[in-house]
């Protein structure tokens, strides 16, 4: 009788799981697509003056607002701290999450999926120049702003223990409080991702001149926007609609030839962009999905550019974000 129930309730679930909607589903019932973001880390992820979201974080989620919806401004974006995000992403509050999040195994391991890296970067140390210290080695009992629930938490300790150095980690809820107490000189240091650093510099500081930035580790970080475990097909989307601009890169299509581009004899270029058919209805989308990413949101350089890189006030070099044939990390998977 025992053996019958258990069944009995295996069967039922099973029902259950085969009738839940799909992301994919949801999203197009919705008509929006939910995305956590930072809370404000200009470059990455913030509203501009007029409330519009701008960030190469923002454009990743848009792209997958094009590839579904056909309107890289059907997204709405919730702004979440380093300990509120991933619990998002877990209970439903959002479908994508394309927030500078470093992949680890115990976050993957930990009901949440991680699709292609948007941006690969050191963690590092930001300290006032004049302290006179441009390396960790010559950081012997600094304090160290830092927020909870960071992968630089584990950072800091194992920099400190390494290095002999009796880091003190000063432990903020949110990067806002973090970065403020940083600036009113609460900390020595800040530590965050590098990138994110510079963009602090830039837009916190008075004299951004006065402040030094130099990596915590030897080591780079895959930063990578994830999806909630279980939908295999909705992790998919989201990885494909990235990939999306690092292949327009590496086929040299942009928003302004891409349209030119529906001409070519190309077999790859014709696959990529649906003139031959296979791609988009394999994902459940429409087969032209990356030629309307390109289209609406361009190719990742131009996403780099214009939000971190040469067009930005960052002016951040493209480095290990360029493509594997200049020299960087970024490599396109087979569109076929």
């Amino acid at each position: 009788m025992k053996q019958t129930i258990l069944i009995a309730a295996a069967l039922s679930l099973l029902a259950t799981a085969a009738s839940a909607q799909s992301m994919l589903e949801t999203v197009k019932e919705r008509g929006r697509l939910i995305c956590g973001s930072s809370q404000g880390t200009p470059g990455f992820g913030a509203p501009d003056d007029n409330g519009y979201w701008r960030g190469l974080d923002i454009d990743t989620c848009r792209a997958v607002a094009v590839a579904v919806l056909d309107d890289k401004d059907a997204v709405d974006f919730v702004p979440l701290s380093g300990q509120q995000r991933i619990p998002a992403l877990q209970t439903g509050e959002i479908d994508m999450l394309p927030r500078t999040m470093t992949w680890t195994l115990q976050r993957d391991a930990n009901g949440i999926n991680f699709t292609t890296p948007n941006y690969y970067e050191f963690t590092g140390f930001m300290m006032p120049k004049s302290l006179g210290i441009t390396e960790v080695t010559g950081m012997t009992g600094a304090s160290v702003c830092v927020q909870t629930g960071s992968t630089t938490e584990v950072v800091v300790n194992d920099v400190s223990a390494k290095n002999d150095l009796d880091l003190k980690p000063i432990v903020f809820d949110n990067t806002s409080a973090a970065r403020q107490a940083f600036f009113s000189g609460r900390c020595d240091a800040l530590i965050t991702d590098a990138g994110a650093l510079a963009s602090v510099r830039a837009t916190m500081s008075d004299k951004p001149d006065d402040y030094v930035i130099f990596p915590a580790t030897d080591y780079a970080d895959a930063l990578t926007p994830a999806v909630r475990a279980g939908d295999d097909q909705w992790m998919d989307i989201v990885t494909w609609s990235i990939q999306a601009l690092i292949a327009a890169e590496a086929f040299g299509l942009n928003k302004d030839n891409v349209e030119e581009a529906l001409k070519s004899e190309d077999p790859r270029i014709r696959r990529f962009l649906g003139t031959d058919p296979g791609n988009g209805s394999a994902l459940g989308l429409t087969d032209d999905f990356a030629y309307r990413i390109v289209k609406q949101i361009g190719n990742y350089s131009e996403v780099f550019d214009r939000n971190v890189g040469k067009d930005s006030p960052l002016n951040l070099e493209r480095g290990r974000n360029a493509l594997f044939t200049d020299g960087g990390l970024m490599f396109p998977l087979a569109f076929q």
